[in-house]
């Protein structure tokens, strides 16, 4: 249970968080693959091996979450082929009312996000979700990922939320582990972010599905 009179800030990751993650594991992982096999002619098990290889290289980096950067090394419009597959964007369930909930006992509602910009505009347009919070944040505007100590200062110079009374919702566990040694008090994991897998198990942090328990009517 979270004692929202420790708490004056609320910062929300948006993929596996707000938004249904297997809308990203689905691009990355089938759609992207097929059509790096369809442009450059080259089997689809080859095709799933490189990208799975190169993306390995990025992870937990700047470079891994910019569409821009992907486009250019694969030669393919990521932009376009995520628009493709669009309709899979879903806000998680409970999401909405929790941001309302929110909202009502007057916290601030910061989206710290790993997407780049064209990333929101896309996932935006399709959910509206960044029209329930206070404030949006990539990793873009900072030049650094959420996995570097350096994003969550540049996000406390911004946006000047108390450490000690800011709490953070995320589905990776390395950037909870980074906010951790940065200061913030309260963090909170999302085990379960893709709605086709499996809940995970997770021993370093305080975790939950989703937030129906976080804003019911007995929630401090």
């Amino acid at each position: 249970m979270i004692n929202w009179h420790e708490i004056d800030t609320v910062l929300l990751d948006l993929d596996g968080t707000l938004l249904d993650l297997h809308f990203d594991n689905y691009f990355w992982c089938e759609h992207l693959p097929l059509c790096y096999a369809q442009k450059h002619g080259v089997a689809l098990p080859k095709a799933r091996d490189y990208l799975m290889k190169e993306l390995s290289l990025h992870r937990g980096k700047l470079s891994w979450y910019l569409t821009n950067h992907w486009s250019e090394t694969l030669k393919l419009d990521i932009v376009e082929l995520k628009q493709q597959v669009a309709h899979k964007i879903k806000v998680r369930p409970s999401v909405r009312p929790f941001l309302h909930f929110l909202a009502k006992k007057n916290k601030q509602r910061i989206i710290a996000t790993n997407a780049d910009l064209n990333s929101l505009r896309l996932k935006f347009d399709r959910t509206k979700i960044d029209l329930l919070v206070d404030a949006v944040y990539s990793s873009e505007n900072f030049g650094r990922p959420k996995e570097e100590l350096g994003y969550w200062q540049d996000l406390k110079t911004e946006t000047a939320f108390d450490p000690r009374r800011t709490l953070l919702i995320d589905d990776n566990i390395s950037v909870l582990n980074c906010a951790r040694d940065f200061g913030i008090r309260h963090l909170l994991a999302i085990n379960k972010p893709d709605s086709q897998q499996p809940a995970r198990e997770i021993t370093e942090h305080q975790h939950t599905e989703y937030f129906d328990g976080l804003h019911s009517p007995g929630a401090c």
